[in-house]
């Protein structure tokens, strides 16, 4: 048996035997090459509930759009080089290593040996071809596939043997280890007929039985019962162990109990029906605080999230044609001092204050704090001030009449809607109080709360709207996870969507620069690239950022190996290390 030490994790190949599954004897193979994990050493068995908000559309993770059906589809997927989302760096995981070309153009990933999906079937080079040829289909729609074209030109991939595989880029990309994350590998077995007779996005539904998906991740579907549950088993051929040499996971099952709402979710593990609880509102939080001590378990305010809420107005070149007046107010909302007048005239402090009860940051950028090497600390966090936005409104020409209202030169009383969705609490009240603070201003506000599809609706496809308060997580604290925000071409530049060529000069150059910190393979040198495209935001004011709500999240005290993380997902990113401290008993390799 040789050992070696890769990125911090200990890699192990086995020549003459295979692992014994924890709770049962397995398949054995003559080679397998698994990955020792530096986790406490836990106990096989038991069984862990965690609750959804909405049943999953999908357990196809090609597909999966909606926060549910990712997170279950998480547990079942492997992929090929991993975000650590405690400590933020990757680090091996099907590819037990990778080399990258002097030009940063070719990336060799050499893959585990005797390695299978959860179905038994082995895994070879070919199911990494297959998994990204689905990936970057156009036809197949994948919202991953956006990560995976780099300046127009898709990565290509290439078997060099079964264990072997070349990704080539069109150009240096300084994140491209982080590209592999979350791209899950597909089993090709499974998956190629479905992918050639163009059927791959409706495979994997809820009705599909256990025997017909596979994967790489530390579970398996066991039961799916409609609008109640669904319970995964462990996956026996799953390719990490512990120090001690038992196959992980420890844990039997997971259930993810479906619940009506939020509400109804935080009465649940207040009765301890379920385990875990992830995403916590702040109100939330302060109701369970309280029991905390008494009902064994504990809360997590990890502090800022990668969360940001914030303001918008519709700068889009095409609105509906039977909207003459939003067209109208258009010509306030492009006025750069317009804005900067409502981003001073908004109190940030008090809506963390009051909406999130303290558990926030106020922003002046849409990078937070968690992102702490690439916020950029020049940005002035300027305080509210009535005096000062209104300096900014009279030298844009607007005045105001005897009541107090302001006017534009046309003398037309300034006065815009703000939607946002009515299932948001903290959104609809952060959008009132936005509403009190302009009315200083002598803006008047209409806050429309509206069901979040219809939002969605209006600021994605009809542009239907005049203002929104929306927010956007980054699934990645590297700045190439939002390309799609500030790229003028990208489909969530969401005050204009769909520009063929940037609409203004500072656009053009947010463009330059996101381009060129791509290939820029030196840290410092893209984070003054970065650095500057936050300048431009915090003066420009596409959005007007207000607040990034802290990463909440509670357990039961008796979970073991529980660290909850920044990065989403938030508590099962290490499901595989979880077990239940005070049960069963020690495993046996």
């Amino acid at each position: 048996m040789s050992v070696r030490v890769f990125n911090g994790a200990l890699l192990v190949v086995l020549l003459t035997h295979a692992f014994t599954a924890a709770g049962g004897a397995r398949p054995q193979y003559p080679t397998e090459e698994v990955l020792i994990t530096a986790n406490e050493v836990g106990h096989s068995g038991g069984h862990l509930v965690v609750s959804l908000r909405s049943e999953p559309k999908t357990l196809n993770p090609v597909t999966s759009t909606d926060i549910s059906s990712r997170e279950v589809a998480a547990q079942m997927s492997g992929d090929l080089v991993h975000i650590n989302r405690f400590s933020q760096e990757t680090e091996p995981a099907l590819a037990k290593t990778w080399k990258v070309s002097p030009d940063g153009l070719r990336y060799t990933l050499q893959l585990r040996h005797g390695l299978h999906f959860s179905d038994g079937h082995p895994v070879d080079a070919d199911d990494i071809v297959f998994s990204f040829k689905v990936y970057l289909d156009e036809n197949v729609h994948s919202p991953q596939r956006d990560l995976l074209v780099i300046r127009g030109t898709p990565i290509a991939v290439e078997r060099v043997d079964a264990y072997s595989v070349v990704f080539k880029l069109a150009q240096p990309y300084a994140a491209a280890e982080r590209l592999f994350d979350s791209i899950a590998i597909l089993p090709r077995h499974l998956l190629e007929e479905a992918y050639k007779n163009g059927t791959l996005s409706q495979a994997w539904g809820l009705g599909t039985t256990p025997d017909k998906i596979a994967g790489l991740g530390p579970f398996r579907l066991k039961e799916y019962v409609a609008g109640q549950r669904i319970t995964l088993e462990r996956n026996p051929y799953y390719w990490k162990v512990d120090r001690n040499g038992m196959r992980l996971p420890y844990l039997d099952e997971i259930t993810f109990l479906l619940v009506a709402n939020a509400d109804a979710e935080v009465i649940r593990f207040q009765a301890g029906d379920t385990d875990i609880i992830n995403r916590l509102s702040a109100e939330d939080y302060s109701v369970l605080e309280r029991d905390q001590g008494s009902r064994s378990f504990h809360l997590f305010d990890l502090g800022p999230s990668l969360e940001f809420d914030f303001l918008f107005f519709n700068l889009n070149a095409v609105v509906p044609a039977q909207s003459p007046e939003l067209v109208r107010k258009q010509a306030w909302f492009r006025e750069v001092k317009f804005r900067q007048a409502v981003s001073l005239g908004i109190d940030r402090e008090a809506l963390t204050r009051i909406v999130y009860r303290g558990r926030a940051t106020p922003l002046w950028t849409p990078v937070t704090p968690a992102s702490h090497f690439w916020v950029n600390m020049a940005i002035p966090h300027t305080a509210r001030s009535v005096e000062g936005a209104r300096k900014l409104l009279g030298s844009a020409g607007f005045s105001w009449k005897d009541d107090g209202t302001l006017v534009d030169r046309n003398g037309i009383s300034v006065e815009f809607s703000i939607i946002t969705g009515a299932s948001n609490a903290q959104r609809t009240e952060m959008a009132t109080m936005i509403q009190a603070d302009l009315k200083d201003l002598g803006i008047i506000v209409q806050v429309v709360p509206l069901d979040f599809h219809s939002v969605l609706d209006r600021i994605f496809h009809t542009h239907d709207y005049e203002a929104a308060v929306l927010g956007l997580g980054g699934g990645d604290v590297d700045p190439d996870s939002e390309m799609n925000v500030w790229l003028s071409s990208g489909n969530t530049h969401v005050w204009d969507l769909g520009e063929a060529h940037p609409a203004t000069s500072w656009e053009a150059e947010i463009d330059e620069l996101m381009e060129k910190q791509l290939s820029t393979r030196k840290p410092k040198e893209r984070k003054l690239l970065f650095d500057r495209v936050q300048e431009i935001l915090a003066d420009d004011l596409p959005i007007i950022c207000l607040a990034s709500p802290n990463t909440l999240v509670g357990a039961k005290d008796q979970i073991a190996n529980f660290r909850p993380a920044t990065l989403d997902p938030h508590t099962l990113w290490n499901s595989q290390e979880l077990f239940l401290a005070g049960t069963g008993g020690p495993g046996q390799p």
